[in-house]
């Protein structure tokens, strides 16, 4: 498969994490705690305006009429609001997004870690859509614009199908939004079913490599890797440093990476984690980045292609079906 060559914001907003932590090692400071989505609340009746929520920031936000013109500061956002039938109603992307194809004609307002303020203003929003981390410095420059801003950051599947329909209710799009996540669910249930008595797999996941770092709990790739049946080697929260050693102690069933971070299982099979039982018995796969670290409508298809890794003997129902 060939290398990407280029870094995905949700893997670039990761490493950006990572650097963090370890200028914490270092004597600086920094926290935060990966929001599961589950505790999002939504008041307000279907069409109907204003409605107050609250989003993955917990911060309680109202949107006081149907939003014209919609700025979206990521590919995941982006997705969501294109797949309920809103794209006419964008006024501003990131250049990073990229899906469906038709959102890259769409005016761009920065990147997905350098949103320019200016850009943004002069679009005149009346939503804003964000993701918290490396935006969280941005926000409060956001709120001075004056249109209501959403930050949606999920942890988990869970919190992927209800900040779609958090987005749906800001958005005068309630019954789409509740259509798209029951399709969603009724693809996961069939995953799941399909999977019922297979036999639990030791996984192990790279987000980084040079150094290496690992997909820790309570992350929305941990999620994915339990939901498809397999067990997380990594104990720790977020995501974390790994080494080498560590890894053919674990000695994993499945090593998966991320398109980015790896883009070839050479790298593993014939370098220094040759040893591995994952990397003999070619049960070494490259994940499409964009499907399991978006968290928005392909969220299904991303979880299909993790667990398709974890039991390659499974006949599995396409997630677009």
């Amino acid at each position: 498969m060939k290398r990407s060559t280029r870094t995905s914001p949700a893997i670039a907003a990761i490493l950006v994490a990572l650097a963090l932590v370890v200028s914490f090692v270092a004597g600086c400071s920094g926290s935060g705690t990966p929001s599961t989505g589950t505790g999002s609340q939504v008041t307000g009746q279907a069409h109907n305006f204003p409605v107050t929520l609250t989003d993955d920031s917990s911060r309680t936000v109202t949107v006081n009429k149907r939003p014209e013109r919609i700025v979206s500061l990521a590919p995941a956002n982006t997705e969501i609001v294109a797949a309920l039938g809103l794209e006419d109603k964008v006024v501003g992307v990131t250049t990073y997004c990229d899906y469906p194809p038709s959102v890259k004609q769409l005016p761009k307002i920065g990147d997905f870690m350098n949103p320019n303020v200016e850009a943004i203003a002069a679009a005149k929003p009346d939503l804003i859509l964000v993701t918290t981390g490396v935006q969280a410095d941005v926000l409060t420059k956001l709120e001075a614009l004056g249109a209501p801003v959403i930050a949606i950051d999920p942890a988990t599947v869970d919190g992927v199908l209800a900040d779609i329909e958090k987005v749906g209710s800001a958005t005068g799009k309630k019954a789409e939004a509740k259509g798209l996540t029951a399709k969603m669910r009724g693809q996961i249930a069939a995953l799941a079913k399909g999977i019922e008595g297979a036999k639990p797999v030791s996984v192990f996941m790279e987000i980084g490599q040079n150094p290496l770092y690992a997909v820790g709990t309570g992350t929305l790739l941990d999620d994915l890797v339990k939901r498809a049946g397999g067990t997380n080697i990594v104990a720790k929260p977020g995501y974390v440093a790994y080494s080498n050693e560590q890894v053919l102690k674990d000695d994993p069933d499945v090593y998966l990476a991320t398109l980015g971070s790896m883009g070839d299982p050479k790298n593993i099979e014939k370098g220094q984690l040759a040893a591995l039982r994952a990397a003999k018995e070619k049960r070494v796969y490259v994940l499409d980045e964009n499907l399991v670290t978006r968290p928005g409508p392909r969220i299904a298809e991303g979880l299909l292609t993790v667990a398709k890794a974890l039991h390659p003997n499974v006949q599995f129902m396409d997630a677009g079906q």
